[in-house]
């Protein structure tokens, strides 16, 4: 990275990722670090302007408190302790305002006023950087994709096109988890419309083989992150040079994942699902954007906006919307429910407005009535959200007139439901994805 940058400690704080969303907003580059970075580390960190000591309650992680680190002060960079109950320290600690105008305000002067931070921060510059750290990377071998036709994995072949052209090749793998008529439509775009260099591999036997009867959501994302990977080094034995793989991992996916000041959510198929053999190196470009940078990369690309704004999907795809252990009849319960709550809130102009909604079948059944007689089914449970960075998420007031018609049409044309319900959790607590 050639721009200026403002290196966040954490000692355990949950607004970490805000605050460095704060930062890049006003166009300076951040990145949070551990807090046990020796200052030796800390000095080979390019263009580091200041160091923002982020504390936790109390300003504690693990018995170590921030008073304790004084090497970051003989490093030569500007210092501000921040945190939210001031401790007695050999230095001054800024307590955080809560009013995000003066924070905001707080957080400008630290970044400009101190630490003399040039505002560079920007998509034109982060794409020149990452085109010229990709083309050092791999050099003149080839690097493989898992294309999923999701914004994260489409940005990524986008800046490899426009880094390494045809060195790139596109595995598009239908593990029989994907939305309908999911894998025509990336064929469609990335094969027809966009010329990329794309295989697509049918593997939906040999993915639901593997996750037959495994009903804890960890075990069936990490069972689905390996056997991606093995797919795809059965494609790259086919190929010549492939010695590289380049994933759509970004910064939310990393900090759920669990880091050593945060626990872990739930592991993400590119960060916890890889297998310790693995017989790549990695590309991961976008590892350091939270999502709407990295719908800002696709623009600058100039990837069109269907594809840019286009809603969320999983790496685990319905896999973790048919909750419990995966059944053929619950699998395409989601698969019809989504693909009429799309239709709908497309219909409704929902699908500009709305981040990311999709549906989810619990691995349980109710009493209902169909056909005058007595029925045993499955719900299907709606989720509708908005969110910016994916850190946290609100909840979609939708218009009682549209969950209504969806709610009918599930019950009237999907197998095997007798109910439909709206989820109102917003993230926090719930996650956005169920599992």
């Amino acid at each position: 990275m050639k721009q200026d940058m403002i290196v966040i400690l954490d000692l355990g704080s949950t607004d970490n990722t805000r605050l460095a969303r704060e930062i890049r907003a006003v166009g300076v580059y951040s990145e949070i670090y551990p807090h046990d970075i020796t200052a030796e580390e800390l000095k080979k960190l390019p263009n580091v302007k200041g160091v923002i000591i982020n504390g936790g309650p109390n300003h504690i992680v693990d018995g170590v408190r921030i008073d304790v680190l004084p090497e970051i002060y003989e490093a030569g960079y500007p210092v501000m302790a921040a945190g939210h109950e001031p401790a007695a320290c050999e230095y001054s600690v800024t307590e955080w305002p809560e009013d995000e105008e003066t924070r905001v305000s707080l957080v400008r002067e630290f970044v400009f006023d101190t630490c003399h931070a040039q505002a560079n921060w920007n998509m034109t510059n982060f794409i020149a950087d990452q085109v010229e750290l990709i083309r050092s990377q791999v050099g003149d071998k080839k690097v493989l994709l898992a294309l999923s036709g999701g914004v994260d994995s489409s940005v990524v072949a986008a800046l490899l096109i426009k880094a390494i052209g045809k060195q790139l090749t596109c595995v598009h793998v239908n593990h029989g988890l994907m939305r309908k008529g999911e894998s025509e439509s990336v064929i469609d775009v990335f094969k027809h419309q966009l010329d990329a260099n794309l295989v697509y591999v049918d593997a939906v036997d040999r993915f639901l083989g593997k996750l037959a009867g495994v009903a804890d959501p960890e075990q069936k994302r990490k069972i689905i992150g390996a056997e991606f990977i093995r797919v795809f080094e059965e494609e790259a034995r086919k190929l010549e040079g492939i010695e590289f793989l380049a994933q759509g991992t970004i910064y939310p996916d990393i900090v759920e994942s669990g880091t050593k000041t945060a626990k872990m959510v739930k592991s993400h198929h590119n960060v916890g699902g890889l297998p310790e053999d693995l017989q790549f190196q990695l590309v991961e470009p976008l590892r350091q954007l939270f999502k709407d940078e990295v719908r800002a990369c696709g623009v600058e690309l100039g990837l069109p906006a269907e594809m840019v704004y286009r809603q969320p999907f999983p790496g685990p795809g319905l896999g973790v919307r048919c909750l419990g252990a995966i059944t053929k009849e619950r699998l395409e319960a989601v698969r019809e429910s989504d693909a009429i709550l799309r239709e709908e809130f497309a219909n409704a102009g929902l699908d500009k407005t709305v981040w990311q909604y999709f549906t989810v079948v619990p691995d349980f059944k109710s009493v209902g009535v169909r056909d005058n007689a007595r029925c045993f089914d499955y719900p299907v449970i709606l989720r509708a959200v908005n969110t910016i960075d994916a850190m946290s998420a609100s909840i979609e007031q939708i218009d009682y007139a549209v969950l209504l018609k969806i709610a009918d049409r599930i019950l009237k044309e999907v197998k095997n439901v007798n109910r439909v319900c709206y989820d109102l959790s917003p993230k926090p607590t719930a996650t956005i994805e169920w599992e």
